[in-house]
C-alpha cells in the first residue's frame, strides 16, 4: 500500500533523466516528534543529499528511523549525513520561530531555500457537530500537547454555541492532566487570566478563552464568535498565507485529521519536492 501511495505522489512530477547530485541542508524542529520526516523523504527519494543539522529535542528519532530507511534502500547510507555545522551544500530548508527564521534569512541569504515560522491551525463549528465529531476535535487540539503547526489553537463558534457539548467531548483527553509540566503551565497561565480578571471557560485540563488572536499558549484555546460564515472565510482568507497551516470543519479538512497528513500535504504549501527538483 505504501508503495502504490509515493508511486501516486511522484507521478505527478517530471525528474531529469540526467541530473547533478546536489546536497540539501536542512535545520530540523523539534516541537513534535520526527516533524522533518516529511523534508527528508523529498531530498532522498529525489536521489539527492541530505545534510541534517537534528534539533535538541528530536537527537534519537530521526537517526532510528534513518537507519531503518538504510536497511530498506542501502544506497541511502552515502546520502544522509547528520552534522552539527552545516557547510558546503546548494539549497537549505530550515524551519523555527518567527525569531530563528529571521536569523535564518540572514545566514542562508544567498543560497536557495525554504525557510518556515510559527503557524497555528483553526477549527470552525457551526455548532451541529456530534459528540463524535468534537471528540476527533481534540485530537486536533491535544495530539502532540498542541506543539505542531497543524495542532488547532483557535475555534471560531457561532453566538449560540453550547460550550457543555465540547467540555462532555474533551473528557476523552483528561489523561494529558498526568503531565506535570503540562499542568504546571496552565495553573500559570490560569492564574494570570484570573489576576487580570479575564474571563474564562475552565474545563479542567485547557484553558478556554475569548481572544481574537490565533496564536494561543499551548494550554490554552482561544475562541471567537461569529455570525456570518463570509465573516470566518475572509479572516481564513486574510491570515492563510503567512499564519494558518490548515482549517479543520465541515467543508474544509475532516475533524481529527490535522495531525495526519499526506504525502502531497506540504507545510505552509510550498512544495518541498518541486523546490528540490527545479533547483539551478
Amino acid at each position: 500500500m505504501f508503495r502504490r501511495k509515493l508511486e501516486q505522489w511522484l507521478a505527478a512530477y517530471s525528474f531529469p533523466k540526467e541530473e547533478e547530485t546536489k546536497t540539501i541542508a536542512m535545520v530540523a524542529a523539534g516541537n513534535i516528534p520526527m516533524v522533518a520526516f516529511h523534508d527528508i523523504l523529498c531530498v532522498l527519494i529525489s536521489g539527492n543529499k541530505l545534510q541534517l543539522k537534528l534539533s535538541e529535542k528530536d537527537q534519537y528519532l530521526l537517526p532510528f528511523l534513518l537507519a531503518q530507511l538504510i536497511k530498506i534502500e542501502p544506497a541511502f547510507h552515502n546520502n544522509i549525513s547528520i552534522q552539527f555545522k552545516l557547510e558546503n551544500f546548494d539549497a537549505i530548508i530550515a524551519t523555527g520561530s518567527n525569531t530563528s527564521a529571521k536569523h535564518f534569512e540572514y545566514y542562508f541569504n544567498k543560497y536557495q531555500h525554504i525557510i518556515r515560522r510559527n503557524r497555528n491551525s483553526i477549527a470552525i463549528l457551526d455548532g451541529t457537530e456530534s459528540k463524535e465529531a468534537l471528540q476527533q476535535l481534540g485530537h486536533d487540539i491535544f495530539d502532540y500537547f498542541g506543539l505542531g503547526c497543524r495542532n488547532v489553537s483557535k475555534i471560531f463558534i457561532p453566538q449560540d454555541f453550547d460550550f457543555i457539548k465540547l467540555k462532555e467531548a474533551f473528557s476523552h483527553f483528561s489523561e494529558i492532566m498526568q503531565h506535570t509540566q503540562y499542568m504546571n503551565n496552565l495553573d500559570y497561565q490560569r492564574t494570570i487570566y484570573l489576576m487580570n480578571q479575564i474571563p474564562m471557560i475552565d474545563i479542567d485540563f485547557i484553558n478556554i478563552v475569548e481572544n481574537n488572536s490565533l496564536h494561543s499558549p499551548i494550554y490554552c484555546l482561544h475562541f471567537e464568535r461569529y455570525t456570518s460564515h463570509e465573516q470566518v472565510q475572509a479572516y481564513s482568507e486574510k491570515n492563510e498565507q503567512e499564519n494558518i497551516q490548515c482549517v479543520i470543519g465541515k467543508g474544509y479538512l475532516p475533524f481529527g485529521k490535522s495531525q495526519q497528513p499526506s504525502l502531497t500535504d506540504y507545510a505552509d504549501n510550498v512544495d518541498t519536492l518541486n523546490f528540490i527538483i527545479q533547483l539551478n
